[in-house]
């Protein structure tokens, strides 16, 4: 699943330069995630940076709208990252 971003962000600036795949942007009032460039931190990191960072409990929570297994977040990765190479 990709990762959403909910109404509880204070836009302080913690998660985006966190985002190794720059899926985190300013939207109109608060952070959003791009769910096509999100991949949870799969193939960087054991566990999403994003949340880590995150001041507020629960702010960022996976996307039910955008399921995806972890061998689909894995390829999306590897075509973002690697695609040159394909």
């Amino acid at each position: 699943m990709a990762l959403l971003i909910t109404k509880k962000c204070i836009n302080c600036d913690m998660c985006e330069p966190e985002c190794p795949n720059q899926a985190i942007s300013m939207g109109p009032d608060i952070y959003q995630i791009d769910p096509n460039r999100c991949t949870e931190c799969v193939g960087h990191y054991e566990a999403p940076t994003c949340q880590k960072v995150c001041p507020i409990d629960n702010t960022i929570i996976t996307d039910p709208a955008v399921v995806e297994s972890n061998e689909q977040l894995w390829e999306k990765f590897v075509v973002m990252h690697h695609g040159d190479r394909l």
